[in-house]
């Protein structure tokens, strides 16, 4: 049997709008392929991990007293994060976890919380905390090597800037900046998004895309999955694309 290990941080600390569904989500379609889906999860003061050993690394979202708490743990854990990274280990960051990966954040009192710096960007949020991009969004990715559009929820006070490589394109919402046209920031093995919901329970490619990806890396050879009964999921996802695209 095929395994997939996931390491979920701060699960106890960033869990908005249901992210950790998420890991759910890869679980259940694991499951019914026969793929074994070992998920170990990591909080503040935990013993260091191998990060290296896993295949996939999660952080979900918060908000901005969540973020400084995990702010000086997480920067110890940036050695192997970044080291993981660069082996090739899946990094599907949502919302905080996104923020935190950039350069820093900057909240509304103008306190910068250090990011890991393993990408370019940077994040600021408006002086006025009534100031935010809120609501349903639908975005358009290449990731998976066609045209995919991802439905999912944003709620976010931070203006990311400097994102080169973007996770998709905005058909509707915000993304990245208020009335932006990009949303998020993607490399092979990193997705990193301000979507909720959870993202994954309405984009089922999305999440095939990333178990495919950690079971081709673990083995080797390119791996194709099984395919699943998606009707319930393709569905949901054409209710909204037709309520925020027509």
């Amino acid at each position: 049997m095929s395994t997939i290990k996931i390491l979920h941080m701060y699960a106890d600390m960033l869990d908005l709008y249901g992210d950790s569904g998420n890991m759910e989500v890869l679980s259940y379609r694991c499951r019914m392929r026969g793929i074994e889906c070992v998920i170990d999860k990591y909080s503040i003061d935990s013993p260091m991990p191998d990060f290296s050993s896993y295949d996939l690394i999660y952080i979900g979202g918060g908000a901005d007293l969540e973020q400084q708490h995990i702010s000086a743990d997480l920067l110890k854990c940036r050695e192997g994060i970044a080291k993981a990274y660069k082996e090739g280990v899946f990094l599907f960051l949502i919302c905080g976890g996104y923020q935190l990966m950039g350069r820093y954040y900057r909240d509304a009192d103008g306190n910068d919380i250090p990011g890991l710096g393993l990408f370019d960007y940077f994040t600021v949020a408006p002086n006025s905390r009534r100031k935010r991009c809120i609501g349903n969004i639908v975005i358009r990715t290449q990731l998976t090597g066609k045209a995919v559009d991802v439905v999912g929820f944003e709620n976010h006070g931070g203006q990311t800037q400097g994102v080169k490589t973007p996770f998709g394109k905005v058909l509707y919402g915000n993304g990245n900046c208020s009335k932006s046209e990009a949303e998020g920031y993607t490399e092979k093995n990193v997705i990193a998004t301000y979507l909720h919901g959870p993202c994954l329970s309405k984009n089922p490619e999305i999440s095939d895309y990333m178990i495919e990806y950690c079971l081709s890396r673990s083995s080797g050879g390119k791996v194709q999955l099984q395919k699943l009964d998606d009707t319930l999921e393709n569905q949901c996802r054409k209710v909204m694309l037709d309520r925020l695209l027509k």
